[in-house]
């Protein structure tokens, strides 16, 4: 990675606007592959304060495929329960991750500090000769044609210059100019509340007091949420009342009132308190010709199951391959229609999800609140139901995906341990991260084939993989589930298509063959 504060003047590939996380880890599988990238950021360096908070095994799978995840490591810490209090003080529903054996290898739901993963992100571009930075440098306008994007930026030294590009990626957060200056409106889903949220490095005195897994406090007063971060980060967020001052609720003093039902200022060092609007919105469309928007740039939601920052994390990871298949020229232009069609419908259907967990945390009519109470219990047969966080987040239900396929095509395709020269790794370690057609009995027809179009051809049979030995049969059992003989996976992990035959693999890999180059 090269930093510069006035970038290389050549073409590329991809212009990055915006260097969050979001953008980061679009700039990381990009420059894996050798796209040519320059990221614009115009603010000098990262926030120093946590905002996102949580993150999934899904995240955790591409932070490890870009090379990033041991230097994450330090910061993330398994994500407890979170248990829903009642009106009556008394749990009425508890959200906990998917048990072991783990699907994706990780645990499935961890928290983290913001600031040192930003950082680490960022730090691992060093490993790409092919991605340029450009702190400092502002964002103004683009226009585009049929052959490229010419983007117009403000330097730190006040100079303007025009940027050339294939493609722009807008992943510069909420009030986005890449959004705006493209005329990609956001659509409102039906959820606008204030809330303050508070994070607090709690001591050990203040931890002594504090409970032992998350929790929401659906009270029908104030609801608030109570999130156990790493280390001793402890977040709050709390519902900003009608009547009341979003900016006055920020004060040390109110906040220090409002936390008084756990913690006095004797107890931690208060290091945020920031009141938000916490909204349901998506883009439509996503694209503009060229131009395309991800993360927050494309869509908010409310934070109750901590799905902010993976959401845009999926944005760029469902992007970045298929920009480098139409790049390398293996795919058809067409190919990136399909990113908003998968992003949106997915987005649209998580959110609306969310949206009813918030709906319901945040009931203030007592009555409603009483009978939602019991409810839930009577669905748990008399006491709190669990769920997990995992089986909120849907699949992918429509856009790059074998059409003849029923289920599991369009869900997560798993990663289990396995047995290696090495010692015990993840399938990615072994396999990577790209086209890869799973069988668990021999297709030699399709095997054949999928290898002649650049996949990579893994076999499982009796526990084995490629001759690497599964350690906890969670491919066995998947194939088992399904009642598949083969699927093809996508580079974002998406199972693209399955057979039951071998005949029926070998009819699969033509229909992907034909659909990457644009042909039903």
């Amino acid at each position: 990675m090269d930093v510069t504060g006035v970038a290389d003047q050549t073409r590329y590939d991809v212009l990055i606007v915006g260097f969050g996380p979001v953008g980061a880890v679009a700039a990381n599988l990009l420059g894996q592959a050798g796209v040519r990238v320059l990221v614009i950021e115009k603010t000098p360096d990262i926030f120093p304060k946590p905002r996102a908070i949580a993150l999934d095994h899904e995240i955790l799978r591409i932070f490890d495929n870009i090379g990033a995840l041991d230097a994450i490591k330090p910061y993330l810490e398994a994500f407890t329960a979170s248990v829903h209090y009642g009106v009556d003080g008394e749990p009425i529903r508890i959200v906990d991750m998917a048990q072991p054996p783990y699907p994706m290898g990780y645990v499935p739901s961890q928290v983290f500090l913001q600031p040192p993963v930003e950082r680490a992100l960022r730090d691992n571009l060093a490993r790409f000769a092919s991605v340029h930075v450009s702190l400092g440098e502002e964002f103004l306008a683009v226009e585009q044609d049929g052959s490229e994007a010419r983007v117009t930026t403000r330097l730190p030294d006040g100079r303007e210059r025009v940027v050339r590009s294939a493609y722009v990626i807008g992943c510069d957060g909420a009030s986005s100019a890449v959004r705006k200056a493209s005329n990609l409106s956001l659509e409102d889903l039906g959820f606008d509340e204030p809330w303050l949220v508070i994070d607090v490095l709690v001591n050990e005195r203040g931890l002594a007091k504090l409970p032992c897994t998350s929790a929401q406090y659906c009270n029908g007063v104030r609801p608030a949420t109570y999130v156990i971060g790493p280390s001793n980060l402890r977040r709050w967020e709390i519902t900003i009342l009608p009547g009341e001052d979003p900016k006055a609720c920020e004060r040390e003093e109110e906040v220090w009132r409002l936390l008084s039902p756990w913690l006095s200022p004797d107890d931690g060092e208060l290091w945020r308190a920031s009141s938000y609007r916490f909204h349901a919105l998506v883009a439509e469309p996503w694209r503009d010709g060229r131009v395309f928007i991800a993360g927050d740039a494309a869509h908010q939601q409310p934070p109750f199951i901590g799905q902010g920052m993976c959401q845009g994390v999926r944005d760029v990871a469902n992007l970045a391959w298929k920009l480098i298949d139409v790049l390398g020229g293996v795919a058809s232009p067409s190919l990136l229609d399909t990113y908003g069609q998968e992003r949106a419908a997915h987005v649209r259907e998580l959110t609306g999800r969310i949206k009813a967990i918030g709906q319901y945390i945040s009931e203030r009519d007592p009555q409603k609140a009483r009978a939602r109470d019991e409810r839930l219990r009577a669905e748990g047969g008399g006491k709190a139901p669990t769920v997990t966080r995992q089986e909120i987040v849907p699949p992918l239900a429509q856009g790059f995906f074998d059409a003849a396929s029923a289920p599991p095509a369009g869900s997560l395709f798993p990663q289990p341990f396995v047995q290696a020269p090495q010692g015990l790794r993840l399938l990615d370690d072994v396999a990577g991260a790209g086209w890869r057609f799973a069988v668990r009995d021999a297709c030699p027809d399709a095997e054949a084939l999928a290898r002649a179009n650049g996949m990579r051809v893994l076999r499982f049979a009796a526990n084995a993989a490629d001759g690497y030995t599964e350690t906890e049969g969670v491919l066995v059992a998947w194939f088992a589930r399904a009642g598949v003989c083969a699927a093809l996976v996508r580079p974002d992990h998406y199972v693209y298509g399955v057979a039951d035959t071998p005949a029926a693999a070998t009819a699969l890999v033509r229909r992907l063959i034909d659909a990457r180059q644009g042909n039903s």
